[in-house]
């Protein structure tokens, strides 16, 4: 039942925050210390494991798994990560023009860099600590050395490791410090 009730109040929660009117595919597990929402994702420009296949829950699945780990490691204890996915483009692209063999075949080069949009809010005790959006990529994710080499996902857990520890962690240290948005306007509270 309290459960239910805490599903319910995080969903009118996330209605409330500029969600109203879009399709909402994915909210973080009844875990109060991290929201994920992926805004439409069946609008993102490519999630998926194959050429013309629709967005891979699977890969969804893992990419918030992940950020729920980087909350742990990089987030302050009592502080919580509201974080809105607007957009991702996996590393890489496929290239069915090589030929048949290749059609679902993911080739990467540095036309194809990882990049993930998305909006955030970061919550304390005090009110709003850090908001803003973010547009991450890494241009230079082929030369960078990138474990476990068998993931799927690696690059974009690369850039959401980064993303995480140079956002939050320097909060780790100093909990009084406050944040400014891409713009540089100081957040509210």
């Amino acid at each position: 039942m309290a459960s239910n009730l805490l599903l319910i109040t995080l969903l009118l929660r996330a209605a409330s925050v500029g969600l109203a009117g879009t399709t909402v595919a994915a909210v973080a597990e009844l875990d109060t210390r991290i929201v994920v929402v992926f805004v439409q994702p069946q609008h993102f420009t490519d999630l998926t494991y194959a050429k013309d296949a629709r967005v891979s829950g699977a890969l969804r699945d893992e990419l918030q798994k992940f950020m729920r780990e980087m909350r742990e490691r990089y987030v302050p204890a009592g502080m919580r990560p509201e974080i809105k996915v607007v957009d991702i483009d996996l590393a890489g692209d496929f290239e069915p023009w090589r030929g048949p063999q290749f059609a679902q075949v993911r080739i990467t080069r540095d036309v194809y860099p990882p990049r993930i949009s998305l909006e955030f809010r970061l919550t304390g005790s005090g009110g709003i600590v850090s908001a803003g959006k973010r547009e991450l990529r890494d241009l230079a994710y082929q030369r960078r050395l990138v474990r476990p080499l068998d993931d799927y996902l690696r690059y974009e857990k690369d850039i959401l490791r980064d993303w995480f520890r140079s956002e939050f962690s320097d909060l780790k240290s100093s909990p009084g410090h406050r944040r400014t948005d891409s713009t540089g306007e100081a957040e509210a509270t």
